[in-house]
């Protein structure tokens, strides 16, 4: 069972994401919430900041907690988070289609990047995102075959990451992270709706196992409208 704060987190998240709060109006007071679900303020607590932490709130001393926009989604730049995590946040709006699975053998630069030799099998894997209806983000896998070698179809549709960690005892330990601004390819523009957009914006990450095997390189590819990438920075002198 579900802890309170989450419950509560989990129902003021929906209400955001429906509108029944905008952007820019304030929640309820932290005393209104703790009548309204019978709790703690610390439990009212907890469920706020978990609202703020996921991008739906901010929290001023003094005002309250405001509503953010939230039609862009948070892409926490020093984290890994997988889509079906985000997936759980957006509800109904997200949904994967897998439109490439195959195994191959590494390229030159596959080689270089992965560090392996040139008999070395890969999982090769491409899926589109899509978020409200549009199809916004690429996500082009490249996995050494060795890692997960009974890895589905089904697997990559739902997550390889909950699989790797929860099937196989698998620890994603930390990645190295890429990001630019570039060109649409002719495959992004099939696969994604770029009308009328002229940029992507293309994360890279290098993503290693707890024994420091780097098993994975990722190409994310996103349309420039819907993203919001952040992180939390702190200055030390």
């Amino acid at each position: 069972m579900k802890n309170k704060y989450i419950l509560i987190y989990d129902e003021l998240a929906k209400e955001i994401s429906t509108g029944l709060y905008q952007s820019q109006e304030l929640l309820p007071s932290e005393s209104e919430l703790t009548e309204k679900y019978s709790v703690s303020r610390e439990t009212i607590r907890k469920a706020l900041k978990l609202l703020s932490e996921h991008g739906y709130i901010q929290r001023i001393q003094g005002k309250g907690s405001v509503v953010l926009e939230i039609d862009k989604v948070n892409f926490p730049i020093s984290g890994l988070v997988s889509f079906k995590e985000l997936a759980g946040k957006l509800g109904q709006r997200a949904s994967t289609s897998v439109t490439t699975f195959e195994t191959i053998l590494p390229t030159p630069f596959l080689e270089k990047t992965l560090d392996i030799d040139s008999s070395e099998l890969l999982w090769n894997i491409s899926r589109v995102r899509e978020i409200d209806g549009e199809r916004i983000i690429l996500d082009k896998d490249v996995i050494l075959k060795r890692t997960a070698p009974e890895l589905t179809k089904e697997i990559c549709a739902s997550s390889i990451y909950e699989y790797l960690e929860d099937s196989l005892s698998l620890t994603i330990s930390f990645a190295k992270k890429e990001i630019t601004v570039e060109e649409p390819t002719v495959e992004d523009r099939e696969l994604l709706d770029l009308e009328g957009f002229s940029t992507i914006v293309v994360v890279r990450n290098y993503v290693y196992l707890d024994n420091a095997l780097l098993f994975q390189y990722t190409e994310s590819r996103h349309r420039t409208d819907k993203f919001r990438f952040v992180d939390f920075a702190r200055r030390n002198r």
